[in-house]
């Protein structure tokens, strides 16, 4: 194994991917794999078997996205105990969350399955774009060259608190032929690859690999929550034209970006339906379980003069009813009051990270997708088309074969996303055979160089 004595990628990461890529290729040569979204209000456990027919071994084929080769067969979701911000803060609780779930999924698939692929919504994020180019000498292009070309990247330096989770190439170029996904086969004298890189807190990765451990699963991949919404829930033509899906979870809110198909930005920031509850309880004076009732109950984001007569009772005690006292009632215009606030606190959260990026000014689409289980709240169409521009729309995740109908929600488009990534991985620099040589080049990544060179 090739050691890189700088930046984010090293043998060790090599070695862990490698071996989770290994697993994947063997659940999908043996017909099943398991999924597990571990979130800050559910952890959701989904078992897939895949079709006869679906092509195994050899090179990874582009496929389309969303190409169902595959069924569902059991899935169960149970109350996440032992996440904060998409972050794991008990080991001992996501255990026992994570064991429920996926027994639940493989007594109603009726089968085990031990290799899952999982993702979380926390571990701050950040991506980053780099560039690489070789000469061809007029000859075609092959994995090889694939490998060097990505190997001539510069790889940013991180220090020990960061771990690098994705690696993709994203677009190529052959000579003057651009915004190539796949270069195979086709001759010219350079090659250039622009990659983007994801990379998250290390902690985060190893207390959920630690737990995963525990729960004796074998892994077959990590990612994101905000990657697997983009995936399940923008069409074909936003992830080709320029769009962001944005998911609104209960502990976090999670920004993915895809141009060309391929996911070029991921952010997450720490707010979300907790934190409306939470102001709820705490401005009401209520326990957070009455608070998070009130708030499925009767939230909303915009008022209307009929909220002025909406009464709406308000409880004190954990089982949401009033103790030894009179129950205070208050107007859904004041509970609005409180909601609606926060709501915009998040959609400028997200209209200043998409700016950040030149979201709105540099891709052609421009299309935003709302989802999330706080995506279905009352009134956030109007508020979020007054925050974020009238191109919004709301998505659900696409419909795959076999999904229990409650799944079907918004509140479930990463775990989709998980199975359709798990059929269809996308490629990362460990699936090609790296060159024997040091990777670092001088061509380090410009921020949406690549769009604007394009667009």
């Amino acid at each position: 194994m090739v050691e890189f004595d700088q930046g984010i990628l090293t043998g060790e990461t090599l070695d862990l991917q490698r071996a989770m890529r290994s697993n994947l290729e063997g659940a999908q040569k043996d017909g099943a794999i398991g999924v597990i979204d571990i979130g800050s209000t559910k952890v959701a456990c989904i078992v897939v078997e895949f079709d006869d027919g679906q092509e195994q071994g050899g090179n990874r084929e582009i496929s389309s996205k969303g190409q169902m080769d595959f069924k569902v067969v059991g899935a169960h979701a149970t109350k996440s105990r032992g996440i904060s911000f998409g972050e794991i803060d008990s080991v001992r609780n996501t255990e026992k969350d994570v064991r429920k779930a996926v027994s639940e999924a493989q007594q109603m698939a009726n089968r085990n399955v031990d290799i899952f692929v999982v993702c979380l919504s926390g571990a701050r994020p950040k991506s980053q774009l780099t560039s690489g180019a070789i000469s061809l000498g007029e000859k075609p292009v092959d994995g090889t060259d694939i490998a060097q070309a990505m190997a001539s990247c510069e790889f940013p330096e991180f220090d020990a608190s960061r771990e690098l989770l994705h690696a993709q190439p994203i677009n190529f170029g052959v000579d003057h032929r651009l915004s190539l996904n796949d270069p195979r086969q086709l001759i010219g004298n350079s090659l250039e690859v622009d990659m983007h890189l994801l990379s998250v807190d290390s902690s985060a990765i190893e207390n959920l690999i630690g737990c995963t451990s525990r729960c004796q699963l074998n892994l077959a991949g990590i990612t994101t929550s905000a990657y697997m919404s983009g995936v399940a829930c923008l069409v074909e033509d936003e992830q080709e034209i320029g769009g962001a899906c944005v998911d609104i979870g209960g502990g976090t809110t999670s920004i993915s970006i895809f141009f060309k198909k391929n996911m070029i930005y991921t952010a997450t920031v720490p707010v979300g339906g907790r934190t409306i509850t939470s102001d709820l309880s705490q401005i009401f004076g209520i326990s957070f379980n009455a608070a998070e009732n009130l708030k499925v109950r009767k939230g909303g984001a915009v008022a209307t003069q009929r909220d002025d007569w909406d009464m709406c009772e308000l409880g004190s005690g954990v089982d949401g009813k009033a103790h030894d006292q009179e129950i205070e009632k208050i107007t859904r215009t004041e509970l609005i009051g409180v909601i609606r606030p926060r709501v915009e606190e998040i959609l400028e959260i997200i209209n200043s990270k998409l700016e950040e990026v030149n979201f709105f000014d540099e891709l052609p689409g421009n299309r935003i997708v709302l989802t999330g289980g706080c995506s279905e709240m009352p009134g956030l169409d109007l508020l979020s088309r007054q925050v974020l521009g009238k191109h919004i729309r709301f998505g659900l995740p696409i419909r795959v074969r076999g999904l229990p109908t409650k799944m079907t929600g918004p509140a479930y488009s990463a775990a989709v996303g998980l199975c359709l990534h798990a059929a269809h991985p996308d490629d990362e620099f460990w699936d090609f055979k790296l060159p024997n040589e040091v990777i670092g080049g001088t061509s380090i990544g410009r921020a949406f160089r690549w769009l604007r060179r394009q667009w």
